[in-house]
């Protein structure tokens, strides 16, 4: 097993809840008179995550790979069943509950995904360098995205994303991928132009001193500035008093770089850049090309949603509402983050020297 891997996992998630902690307990006294509110049920879910990667990481990957296309059906039931009675929380309508239970079915559909395209792709007798082949394989992906994408389009580019890569890793030419990105921005702007709410995003990011919802980007800019070099410290953040709304979430790492400054924030960058890179070694060592394509998916999944996240924070990119991974509250995305996790650990034990 990939001991620097699991390692990595660790530090992000102490870190993350350490980080949680001190940027929600602010938000838990006021709501529920408990600062450790959202802490301790980050770390119920942490400890299920625990249990779950050691689990899968036990198992054959090929096992979960086998099992995709009824894992990509049943996602694609929960997205459905989102739509027509799901909770809906801040304006979005994401999360499904089961008794007293809550969670995001989008976060099952990431993984439902990598393991769907794998299969595909190392089943398929097909030349893999077919624009053919290439179009009918994204195409698989249009039913979840269109599900997802309409409470939630920041998973649906992920999974997009996530897609794009595998075909990439998988193919051996380059040239295809060049029309694949200009139809790629072709069907995002015709997909961002169907919603009058995501053009106001979009004219938010431009210009968020013009718009009262420009509120919370401001504010994290604010945090960010403020910040300077080497932090206010660990838990003296202003910002997270009610100026950055629900700060524990999306709009988490404006307050790691706030308390911990620059110095804190590039340091966690390079956690997660570390990670990535492991997830690399791992798919270019896997030993087959079911084991590299779980892990490049991994990887991608990783690498998009820290960037996409990092980019909206600092206002790079219009709001798109997406978490970073191990850190930002979400008992969910925590949960198969670590199952992701313990795939690629599985991959990494079968890996050939």
């Amino acid at each position: 097993m990939d001991g620097t891997l699991l390692i990595l996992v660790l530090l992000l998630v102490v870190c993350g809840l350490i980080f949680l902690y001190s940027t929600s307990a602010y938000n838990g006294r006021v709501k529920f008179h408990d600062p450790a509110y959202y802490f301790k049920k980050q770390l119920f879910a942490t400890s299920l995550g625990m249990m779950g990667m050691y689990l899968v990481s036990c198992m054959d990957y090929h096992i979960l790979t086998r099992m995709a296309p009824f894992l990509y059906v049943v996602s694609m039931g929960l997205s459905l069943a989102v739509l027509l009675f799901g909770d809906e929380y801040n304006g979005s309508k994401r999360w499904l509950s089961i008794g007293p239970l809550s969670f995001q079915p989008s976060e099952f559909a990431k993984v439902a995904v990598i393991l769907l395209l794998t299969y595909v792709i190392t089943n398929s007798e097909k030349r893999q360098d077919s624009l053919l082949h290439m179009a009918g394989t994204m195409a698989l992906l249009l039913p979840i995205v269109g599900l997802v994408g309409t409470n939630n389009l920041s998973t649906a580019i992920i999974i997009l994303g996530i897609g794009v890569i595998l075909i990439f890793v998988s193919n051996p030419k380059y040239l295809p991928f060049v029309g694949i990105g200009g139809v790629g921005v072709l069907f995002i702007g015709i997909f961002l132009s169907m919603a009058s709410y995501r053009l106001e995003r979009i004219a938010i990011w431009r210009n968020p001193e013009k718009y009262e919802k420009g509120f919370q980007t401001i504010q994290g800019l604010y945090a960010i500035g403020s910040g300077g070099i080497f932090g206010k410290g660990l838990g003296s953040s202003l910002q997270k008093l009610g100026f950055v709304p629900e700060a524990q979430n999306d709009m988490i790492f404006s307050i790691i770089c706030e308390e911990t400054g620059l110095i804190g924030a590039c340091l966690l960058i390079l956690v997660f850049a570390l990670l990535i890179w492991r997830l690399m070694v791992i798919a270019t060592h896997a030993r087959d090309l079911c084991g590299a394509l779980i892990a490049a998916g991994i990887m991608g999944h990783m690498a998009i949603q820290v960037i996409l996240n990092i980019a909206v924070v600092t206002n790079t990119i219009p709001n798109t509402g997406i978490t970073l991974p191990f850190v930002s509250y979400g008992g969910t995305s925590v949960l198969f983050l670590m199952g992701e996790m313990g795939l690629a650990l599985s991959v990494s034990r079968t890996r050939s020297p």
